[in-house]
């Protein structure tokens, strides 16, 4: 049985009296019913009682619609409350029949056990809950809680002839005293959005499957997807070439048919209805509708059906041609849901008319409409295009059409085979097409769509083309070229599934693996030879550089063997060269820093570091020594380079963490961002494994690396629009081009230091809190501590005793949060108080020294005495809730979730309820069993899990059950999707300080953040607490896998989608993950940033997409995104870190080779500053003034800027104003260009031989067009292919000139098409010659 069967037989609704379908108004209400508990004298202790809800029509005494069974419960009695059975059951419907003899019908069925081990069940008792008020409107929802009071007997004896309405009028029914049902009616708003879906008087409950929702989001626990429903997205689907065919022919069955149907008509008319003439075909009619198992989502498209001899004219038909009722147009069908439950019904029906005989004056006809067969296909969207042949049905068996369908044909009879398959009742066939409307690469399944044996259906042929999903990428618009069906009265706009639009970026991250020395030994010998510090092990002797041992020969065993657990890693970046392929694309850096993170310390930004040339200079590659520069601008004049030690020390490491760090160098890569000094604009970035500084047992490793050091441009991305956009591949490629702008020199370091023996117990791994002894329980051995002074400890009491002491001098110790500000204040105010009245007249004369020594004594001990007994309640206090709180420490990491459990004891010697109050939204009780064996398991923790543990209450506070002196283990955990400001703050990152480069960073101290208190109360009734749980929250750096940079025009969306590497790929991916691969998970820190992840299937790539609100320029926007493989987000996999660069748009329209002048508008900040511009592309973009100026405060000023670009096609070009003197970005600009290939005139081809060489001169001649002399300018697009004997000529009227042209050899072969521009003395385009090179 199909999915799609079962849930249609499954959910038969009775229809109401005829009459109230007449009668009934347009629109329905919905309800939402909550059976709490069943509560009365007439239960009976340990007895299984059930609940039946019914719709019942008083006026018409009949039931309708669908009896809703709750599950079996037991009755439970507790002195000296009655017996209670507790359901808290929900039920949802929806019904137009609003009049006030509709109500809901509650049978209490009691379940007893029969003798041969069956059970029977017994009518208790029932009870009437009224829908509608008296005018018709719904009850009134104020109350959330009414008592239903119930009836002896069944209701059934609602059918009774006698029974009247209302029921307070029968004298027959009897109340059951002290018995009632607790329950809640309200209307449900939500429901209207899921009518299309749920039939009209159909009980459900929430918990059970609706087919086309989405299951519950939020609390999985509760499961209740109908409290907040979600619809799946709609896919659309297109029938074609669609035929019907019918046993054993079309006109055997048409013919038999008409008999049938005179026959009947024979027997029904009367005898004056004779002189009608037969039935004649009028119509032949197909409806086609999507049915979710439970009703037709939309009303069923009607089409007419014409023989295939009527469309198929003057051909020779051939053998069986004709036999069948063809659809000219297609079906379109927008609602179909990807669920099994879904399918798409087919239902034929004939329309007959009859006429009056040819000889009367008035020929009448009346219609008459005859369902004859009916088909339905559940279909797997994933298939893609195929052709599909189902099976009719007919005869007396229940269809979703809800009509009499004629019957099959008889076994008896001879069967014929149609296209060779053999199929009594005749079969449907057409072609299908799915249009996702999804733009990104979908993940459907390749099976073929087939039609269960059982049907006779045969499995689907594939057509000859692709599937439509053959990792194509299309456009979210509409196909709006194709015909769409003629609108009807009813339809409504649907919401498209919404995708993103961007091109998915790889996440591949940078190549670390590509760190080959080009440097010759003699030039490495002269770089190591410039006087970088020396790096010495923990016995003072050098370490040597040595090669990167093999990665295969790696062994866990040997680091945890090691006798030297601590780490000292160095890193120590020496110099950095240009590269040889950089050609002229930018100007070369004067002064860099660097930027990168390293494991969970906080991120470092370096001071600026001069690039000094040596004397001797390197043959191989130029490189420069990296030299400090100092805050005056003057160069360092200690040794260069710049080295940085971090000290990973297991004292300080959290449990287990030496593991994790030791996994960290094995998998993980260090990113260093290069920055130019001076523009502050981004040079490129690099990568390097740390494997290397894994030691394997040796005291100490050093390794030298050179990176390539890359720059990726995005160009913007560029759509296509109409039926192309629907096309496998319509969107175009992402233009990506990444450059090498130099290498970098740096050596890794890993030096072992012997673990410092630490006093006392290593942390506890227990994830169990264990409660409190409680108040007044003291220990076998006693309490034992030293007795203060109340000044020693009281730091306001202190304060007191002072005031009229001012000869002390040693100030008692002030307890910190005691002594506020106010409180000093007023003390400061009795004091001068005190000393006014000291020094004013009529005071007694001078006592003597004990006298007076003696009244301050008294004086002290009144002001004790009164400070005790005002502090004496809230000291009690404070004593009592100490004695019942327990404290733990969490340290947490962004992403990561923090799982222990709390022993919780119920100190009384009856049974409570205890409400669980959290003060903080980061720390949560686990109510899911799943999630809590999941961390379970993922902690090695042995305590039980226990079933349905908890309860919420209506302010979704977590409640637990405890029997008397019992004790359970509450699971909580913690985690964090933002980062702490404090956090933040360290993370943004000063520069290093004067002794940065010997600094060393310890991870127990970096990062530390502030502190975070968070209280958790174990409340009985009356708010009275028996337990209270301190979290001490500390926060720790985390680490960064992965670092992206955008640059976003301000105050708009950015939006973007990145491409998931395979997850076996990721680092920290767990190894035979079973049940193939998992589906991925993302959480942002930002929660006004969406960030999210689908899953498109097996087998497909998953994509993140980020949508970003940008500031204003130079705003730069930090934020961290964690990715996932587990559904509960215990640990993240990778944690990628994101830089939004706010820029200030401006766009240009130009044309290549041809200087394009326009101006921007500074305005000055409200200091004067002296400031440069400087820019990406600066052999591009040129802007005047040149040089530093002075931008005055609060002014404005004109940059004049002259675009000249060497490429057609659309790039960004980055321009900032830079504050010359602070080193501080002023203002930013993202300049768009659109650039159009000029008109090439002229086109020359040359060969030249590759691998090096002299190079070649060639000459072109150009004709001045106009009579006077002309001044012309030449570029080219390839300056460093192709060079001018003459930049610049100047001709005569007519005549002919001739260009030198100058071919820079190239070491590989290939083609390059070189642009040669000639532009008249404005710099304007006159022609453009193109040359083809060919380098062989």
């Amino acid at each position: 049985m199909s999915e799609w069967e079962r849930v249609f037989l499954r959910n038969v609704v009775l229809p109401p009296h005829c009459q109230r379908r007449r009668t009934r108004r347009p629109g329905s209400t919905a309800f939402r019913c909550v059976l709490k508990y069943l509560e009365g004298a007439a239960l009976t202790q340990g007895a299984e009682y059930q609940l039946r809800l019914s719709l019942f029509d008083a006026t018409y005494h009949r039931f309708f619609g669908r009896t809703w069974r709750s599950s079996r419960r037991a009755a439970h009695a507790a002195p000296p409350r009655p017996a209670r059975a507790a359901f808290n059951e929900t039920i949802y419907f929806h019904t137009s029949l609003n009049h006030p003899s509709i109500a809901a019908v509650v049978e209490v069925v009691a379940t007893a056990g029969k003798g041969d081990g069956g059970s029977r069940h017994l009518s208790c008792g029932f009870g009437l809950i009224p829908l509608f008020g008296s005018g018709s409107e719904a009850t009134d929802p104020a109350a959330e809680d009414r008592a239903l009071k119930l009836y002896h007997g069944t209701p059934r004896a609602l059918l009774h002839p006698r029974f009247q309405d209302p029921v307070e009028k029968n004298k027959y029914l009897t109340v059951m005293e002290k018995s009632h049902l607790q329950y809640a009616l309200k209307t449900h708003q939500p429901l209207e959005a899921i009518f299309h879906l749920l039939p009209e008087n159909l009980l459900v409950s929430g918990l059970q499957t609706i087919p086309g929702l989405l299951p519950a989001h939020g609390d999985a626990s509760k499961g209740d997807c109908l409290q907040k429903p979600r619809l799946m997205k709609p896919v659309t689907c297109y029938l074609e070439r669609l035929s019907v065919r019918l046993y054993p022919s079309l006109e055997e069955f048409e013919e038999e048919l008409l008999d049938l149907l005179n026959s009947d008509r024979l027997l029904q008319v009367r005898p004056m209805q004779l002189h009608q003439g037969k039935a004649q075909f009028r119509e032949r009619r197909l409806h086609v509708g999507v049915h979710n198992g439970l009703r037709f989502v939309q009303a069923p498209q009607v089409a007419v059906l014409v023989p295939e001899a009527e469309v198929v004219r003057g051909g020779c038909p051939g053998v069986g041609a004709g036999q069948a009722l063809v659809l000219r147009s297609r079906i379109h069908l927008s609602e179909m849901v990807p669920h099994p439950a879904f399918g798409v019904c087919f239902q034929l029906e004939y329309v007959f008319c009859s006429s009056g005989r040819a000889g009367a004056k008035v020929g009448l006809s009346t219609a008459d409409i005859r369902s004859v067969r009916w088909a339905i296909w559940s279909p797997d969207l994933g298939a893609g295009e195929a052709e599909v042949v189902l099976p009719l049905r007919g005869g007396a068996c229940r269809g979703p059409c809800q009509t009499l369908v004629y019957r099959t044909p008889t076994s008896g009879r001879s069967s014929r085979q149609v296209r060779g398959k053999h199929v009594e009742s005749g079969t449907v066939q057409f072609y299908v097409s799915t249009d996702s409307e999804e733009h990104l690469v979908t993940a459907l399944s390749a099976s073929q769509l087939s039609v269960p044996a059982r049907c006779g259906g045969r499995p689907l042929v594939r057509r000859g083309r692709g599937s439509w999903q053959e990792g194509g990428i299309t456009h979210l618009e509409a196909d709006l070229g194709s015909p769409d069906p003629e609108p009807r009265a009813g339809d409504q706009l649907r919401a498209l599934p919404f995708t993103p639009l961007q091109v998915p970026i790889a996440a591949v991250g940078l190549q670390a693996g590509s760190s080959r020395t080009l440097l010759s030994r003699a030039s490495l010998a002269r770089l190591h030879a410039a006087g970088f510090p020396e790096i010495l092990d923990h016995n003072q002797v050098p370490v040597e550089i040595s090669e990167p041992v093999d990665p295969a020969s790696f062994s866990p065993r040997l680091e945890e063997a090691d006798l030297l657990q601590g780490n000292e890693i160095i890193l120590q970046f020496l110099a950095f060269g240009r590269d040889a392929q950089d050609g002229v694309e930018g100007t070369w850096p004067k002064t860099i820093f660097l930027t990168f993170q390293f494991y969970r310390f906080p991120p470092v930004t370096t001071p600026r570091l001069q690039l000094v040339s040596t004397d001797a200079g390197l043959v191989a590659v130029p490189a420069q020594l990296l030299v400090r520069v100092n805050k005056d601008g003057t160069l360092g004049t200690g040794p260069p380079g710049l080295q940085l030690k971090y000290m990973v020390d297991p004292a300080f490491l959290r449990p287990g963490e030496q593991r994790w760090f030791v996994r960290y160098l094995a998998e993980h890569s260090l990113q260093i961002d290069v920055w130019d000094g001076d523009s502050l604009l981004l040079v490129g970035s690099a990568a390097v494994k740390l494997e290397p500084l894994l030691r394997q047992g040796r005291a100490a490793v050093r390794t030298h690396h050179e990176l390539e050091v890359a720059t990726t441009e995005y160009e913007p991305d560029v759509t296509v629009m109409g039926r192309e956009a629907l096309r496998h591949g319509a969107l175009r490629p992402l233009g990506v081009r990444v450059a090498v702008r130099g290498r970098l020199h740096l050596c890794l370091a890993n030096v072992g230091h012997p673990c410092e023996e630490t006093p006392g117990q290593p942390p506890s791994r227990s994830r169990v809190v264990p409660a409190p002894d409680g108040a007044g329980s003291v220990p076998a051995g006693g309490r034992v501590s030293r007795a203060r002074r109340l000044a020693e400890v009281d730091g306001e009491l202190a304060a007191a005793l002072c005031v009229r002491r001012p000869e002390a001098r040693l100030a008692p110790p002030a307890v910190p949060g005691e002594a506020t500000a106010a409180r000093r204040r007023k003390l400061r105010r009795m004091a001068l108080v005190r000393q006014q009245e000291d020094a004013g007249g009529g005071r007694t004369p001078q006592l003597s020294g004990w006298q007076e020594q003696r009244a301050r004594h008294l004086r002290d001990l009144q002001i004790i005495d009164a400070y005790r007994e005002r502090v004496k309640g809230e000291s009690i206090s404070r004593m009592l809730s100490q004695a019942i709180t327990a404290t733990r420490t969490v340290h947490a990491v962004l992403g990561t979730a923090e799982f222990f459990e709390f022993a919780l004891k119920n100190p009384y010697s009856v049974q409570h309820t205890v409400t669980i109050e959290v003060d903080h939204p980061e720390l949560s009780v686990i109510l899911d069993p799943r999630e809590w064996r999941h961390f379970k398991e993922l902690t090695k923790s042995v305590t039980p899990v226990e079933e349905e543990m908890f309860h919420l209450r209506d302010d979704l506070r977590p409640q637990v059950y405890l029997r008397p002196k019992e004790t359970v283990r509450i699971p909580f955990k913690y985690q964090t999707f933002s980062a702490d400001p404090a956090v933040v703050v360290a993370q943004v990152g000063a520069r290093l300080g004067a002794g940065a480069d010997a600094a060393t960073r310890s991870l127990g101290k970096s990062g530390a953040g502030r502190t975070k208190h968070i209280q958790v109360s174990f409340q009985v009734s009356g708010g009275k607490p028996i337990a209270i749980l301190r979290v001490k929250v500390e926060p720790q750096p985390h680490v960064v896998d992965q670092t992206f940079r955008f640059y976003h025009p301000e105050l708009t969306f950015l939006k973007k989608t990145i491409r998931l590497p395979p997850w076996h790929t990721l680092p920290g991916a767990p190894v035979g993950m079973p049940g193939g691969e998992p589906e991925m998970f993302v959480r942002c820190s930002d929660p006004d940033i969406i960030c999210e992840t689908k899953n498109m299937g097996p087998g497909e790539p998953q994509d993140i997409f980020l949508k970003v609100a940008g500031g204003p320029s130079p705003q730069i926007k930090k934020f961290f995104v964690a990715i996932y493989t587990d559904a509960w987000l215990a640990a993240p996999v990778q944690i990628w870190q994101f830089y939004l660069h706010s820029l200030q748009r401006l766009d240009v329209s130009c044309t290549a080779g041809q200087l394009s002048r326009l101006s921007l508008l500074l305005r000055g900040t409200p200091a004067p500053r002296r400031v440069q511009a400087f820019t990406s592309h600066p052999q591009e973009l040129e802007v005047d003034p040149d040089g530093a100026f002075l931008l005055p405060a609060n002014g404005i000023q004109d940059l004049y800027l002259g675009v000249r670009p060497r490429r057609a096609g659309s790039r960004f070009i980055y321009l900032n104003l830079v504050d010359v003197e602070s080193h501080q970005l002023v203002s930013s600009w993202l300049l768009c260009l659109a650039c159009r290939q000029p008109l090439i005139s002229k086109a020359f081809e040359i060969s030249l031989p590759a691998g090096g060489g002299r190079g070649c001169n060639k000459r072109i001649t150009y004709t001045n067009p106009y009579p006077s002399p002309r001044l012309y300018f030449l570029y080219t697009n390839r300056p460093d292919l192709l060079q001018f004997k003459e930049d610049s000529f100047e001709v005569a009227g007519g005549e002919v000139y001739t260009i030198g042209l100058r071919f820079a050899p190239s070491q590989g072969a290939g083609e390059e098409e070189i642009l040669i521009h000639i532009n008249d003395h404005e710099d304007q385009n006159e022609e453009t010659f193109c040359v083809k090179v060919v380098y062989q």
